[in-house]
């Protein structure tokens, strides 16, 4: 059984999947930080430094705190600030990873273009080849 389930994870499609896997998750973490760190203090800006995470509706008469963590000790809240940041970056993820599928489907368009025909033969092999088909006719 052990050497059936080495067999099964050597195989190169596991073993890709593992590394794109990896790769992936690396990628992600680029990408969080970009929205978390570039893209979101800018937008904050533009709104006149608003943190979205830090919206949220009490539940319940007891909720009385200013920050989420503080109203989330205090009862049940609706944490739809929170909810919207998160959305926001899963668009700005998607987008980006849209274009970077867009342009590797670009490059690799370019790379399978219609290989070149063939050189057309020189006169000698021309003519060595009607030689050939003559004297397989005799």
């Amino acid at each position: 059984m052990l050497k059936e389930f080495r067999e099964f994870a050597m195989k190169g499609n596991v073993v890709d999947l593992a590394v794109a896997v990896i790769i992936g998750a690396a990628f992600g973490a680029i990408v969080n930080s970009m929205v978390a760190d570039i893209i979101m203090p800018i937008i904050g800006a533009v709104t006149g430094g608003l943190d979205f995470s830090n919206y949220f509706t009490g539940l319940s008469s007891h909720v009385t705190a200013g920050n989420l963590a503080d109203a989330k000790k205090q009862g049940a809240v609706l944490a739809w600030g929170n909810f919207l940041t998160l959305t926001l970056n899963f668009l700005i993820i998607a987008w980006v990873l849209f274009i970077v599928v867009r342009l590797m489907n670009s490059m690799k368009k370019k790379d399978t273009a219609a290989p070149a025909a063939p050189p057309e033969p020189s006169d000698e092999v021309k003519l060595l080849t009607e030689i050939r088909d003559l004297l397989k006719k005799s």
